[in-house]
């Protein structure tokens, strides 16, 4: 028989949430609160654990947190249940990893059907886990940064985020790190004036996210969508064990560190040494080569953006801006920016 946990601090709820799901035959066991439900989840093993966010004690954002770092339960699905709706709520829950998330008044429908496709879901998982194993060879070591992009792919979670939505922000622990698939991603924090700086570009098939590979430590930044964005997530526990195990891929994300790390020394020259013309021009080119599928796409993406990666101020970006339309090196459409000779562009001086 499948056995629930359900962590609910409403009496009233919990107890007719579980008569629901003892009449549809499942085993139950409840507790009122994060903390005491902690202890449950590690003593009763479920499979399927269902939790309210807000309780005391303990709330559901810091269970499923506890239980994502302890190797007994960090497997179990784990279905939010909550009053709460803005997207925030609902991005923070599923980037902490949660599998579903179901918002109160709920129907026995709903709640049957979330439950039975999250066991499913995670039927098939185990059963394709247990046939990767049992046909595991040398010949499906990884052994490059493709094949680590590939198994994003196969085996990560999928994300499916709105053009300018926050995918994490700064201080929020790093859970998972993406792939990018579809969109493209600014990543950038404010300074003691309260001014945004853009700390990273990432276009289709960049890995993004990683504060650190073995630990789960705070984001140092926010990340957020430049236009619709399609990622596919892999827990920063998972891929620790990828990294033990495959030791070539761990030589090439050493060598994309080393990459990230040369283009912020080359863009700190740049910002320090530059004039504006040629730090406005970079960025320019910077934006249509790593955001656009062809440099002379629209650039979509706002003047401040642009400014801030450039070191520049707004205004004095947007006069040069102009002189670059005045001379035929772009032009504007509406809000956007089109590249007009990426050639003369990338010779300014």
């Amino acid at each position: 028989m499948t056995k629930i946990l359900l962590i609910e601090d409403d009496t009233v709820l919990r107890e007719n949430t579980a008569e629901l799901l003892e009449i549809s035959g499942f085993k139950l066991a409840t507790a009122s609160n994060g903390k005491l439900g902690l202890k449950e989840a590690k003593k009763y093993c479920p499979d399927i654990i269902v939790c309210d966010i807000m309780m005391p004690e303990l709330d559901g954002y810091e269970v499923l947190d506890r239980l994502s770092k302890n190797n007994l339960t960090k497997h179990i699905p784990f279905i939010f249940l909550s009053a709460k709706t803005e997207h925030d709520d609902v991005r923070k829950g599923m980037n902490l990893g949660a599998d579903d998330y179901i918002t109160k008044p709920f129907t026995e429908d709903e709640l049957i059907s979330a439950i039975k496709s999250r066991l499913a879901k995670a039927s098939i998982l185990n059963e394709r886990d247990n046939n990767n194993v049992n046909n595991y060879s040398e010949e499906d070591e990884l052994c490059s940064l493709n094949d680590l992009k590939n198994f994003f792919d196969d085996y990560g979670k999928e994300f499916y985020i709105a053009k300018d939505q926050i995918i994490y922000r700064e201080g929020d622990h790093s859970n998972f790190i993406y792939l990018i698939t579809k969109g493209a991603v600014k990543c950038h924090k404010l300074d003691t004036q309260g001014k945004e700086l853009v700390t990273g570009l990432y276009k289709e098939d960049d890995l993004f996210g990683y504060t650190s590979f073995t630990h789960n430590l705070p984001h140092k930044e926010t990340a957020t969508t430049i236009k619709e964005t399609v990622l596919v997530g892999v827990s920063i526990l998972q891929l620790s064990e990828i990294l033990n195990e495959n030791h070539k891929v761990a030589i090439a994300i050493i060598d994309l560190l080393t990459d990230d790390l040369s283009n912020i020394k080359e863009q700190l020259l740049q910002m320090a040494y530059s004039s504006v013309n040629k730090k406005t021009a970079d960025t320019i080119v910077k934006f249509a080569e790593r955001i656009n599928r062809k440099p002379d796409d629209p650039i979509k993406i706002s003047r401040n953006d642009l400014a801030s990666v450039a070191g520049v101020a707004t205004e004095t970006f947007i006069r040069t801006l102009t002189n670059f339309k005045n001379e035929g090196i772009i032009k504007s459409e509406g809000r956007n920016i089109v590249v007009l000779d990426l050639e003369r562009l990338k010779q300014i001086n």
